[in-house]
């Protein structure tokens, strides 16, 4: 389970906070300022307009207009392919499923038509197109609704991949999504939504966006590196807390971004710390945490002191009993206990 100090979903908020965005309020301040700034970006989805999804679109219909935030029927391959002619007919469409796993069933679209067509036409079409997939386990949605799909995505050429885990992120990496002219993949953890995260006042600017393929490094260490995504980096900061208790330092280095990937970030951490534990909610099998594995073998194996570990879903679906969802996922205790493994060796 989530670490009280880190996710209180739901929870009061603290005096100091009160001024903090949280994580989809920083998502639907981007889009706000975005579609001020750009007559040409509008908005898509399934009841985005009056219930809005996770409150994510919250307001947007009232000062915008229905034309700009368009409800959408339970069609995604209709919503995507809409989406895609517009953006090559020169909008910028922003396009939210209710749940990221559902972008399954317009997976053609995307992977055959967006991400394929800048190439195919020598660079004279683009498909600036973003798709907002709230994705995830352990809030007990059911098998069907809480799935992690992006390495699915991250393996086609022509889209990028976006993984914000903090407020600040959420804000400057929507806003870059929105600019690029590419088709590009935002995932939002459902189990961040409600959480608050301090933004400085650069992040705050309207014409800031972020820097594709850039990893953060959340805390430095030198005996083990972790590279975590999502609300695993939080999970992982609450394990590398714990352990400097022991007197074990952890580098938790945070890709946010799957499609371009920070190798360079990864591999200098690595080459510090001789060790490397990948951690993420999706499948374990073919999925990025052996990626990211593959990529330091390739370009640091000499620097490793004890084998690589990787984390994940051990490929079943994701339990509605939240007792089993805690099984399936791996969370601080894990983290823990894999760290203190590779450390004895």
């Amino acid at each position: 389970m989530f670490d009280n100090r880190l996710f209180r979903p739901g929870g009061p908020v603290k005096p100091e906070e009160k001024d903090w965005p949280s994580f989809r309020g920083a998502i639907n301040e981007a889009m706000r300022e975005e579609m001020r700034r750009d007559p040409l970006v509008f908005q898509m989805g399934e009841d985005i307009a009056l219930a809005s999804p996770f409150g994510v679109t919250t307001g947007l219909a009232k000062e915008f207009g229905r034309e700009r935030i368009r409800d959408a029927p339970c069609a995604e391959v209709a919503v995507v392919g809409a989406a895609v002619g517009a953006a090559m007919g020169g909008m910028r469409p922003i396009v939210e499923f209710q749940f990221g796993d559902f972008m399954s069933v317009a997976i053609d679209q995307l992977t055959h038509q967006a991400a394929m067509l800048r190439y195919l036409t020598g660079g004279q079409v683009s498909v600036p197109l973003v798709i907002r997939l709230p994705c995830g386990g352990g809030q007990g949605a059911g098998s069907q609704h809480s799935q992690s799909l992006y390495s699915w995505f991250a393996h086609v050429p022509g889209i990028k991949v976006l993984l914000p885990s903090t407020s600040m992120d959420a804000k400057a990496m929507m806003k870059a999504a929105i600019r690029d002219n590419n088709p590009v993949l935002f995932f939002e953890h459902k189990q961040l939504y409600r959480t608050r995260w301090p933004v400085p006042a650069e992040f705050r600017d309207a014409d800031h966006v972020a820097e594709f393929g850039k990893a953060a490094v959340r805390r430095e260490g030198v005996d083990i590196t972790v590279v975590a995504t999502l609300t695993m980096v939080h999970h992982a900061l609450a394990a590398a807390e714990a352990l400097a208790a022991e007197g074990v330092s952890v580098e938790v280095i945070d890709p946010r971004t799957l499609v371009p990937f920070d190798v360079d970030t990864l591999v200098a951490s690595v080459r510090k710390t001789g060790r490397l534990l990948v951690v993420d909610e999706a499948y374990l099998n073919f999925g990025i945490q052996a990626e990211v594995i593959a990529t330091v073998a390739e370009r640091a194996f000499e620097a490793l002191k004890a084998a690589p570990r990787r984390l994940g879903n051990p490929n079943v679906p994701v339990p509605f009993a939240p007792c089993l969802q805690d099984e399936v996922l791996p969370g601080r205790a894990r983290i823990e206990a894999a760290i203190r493994q590779m450390m004895s060796r």
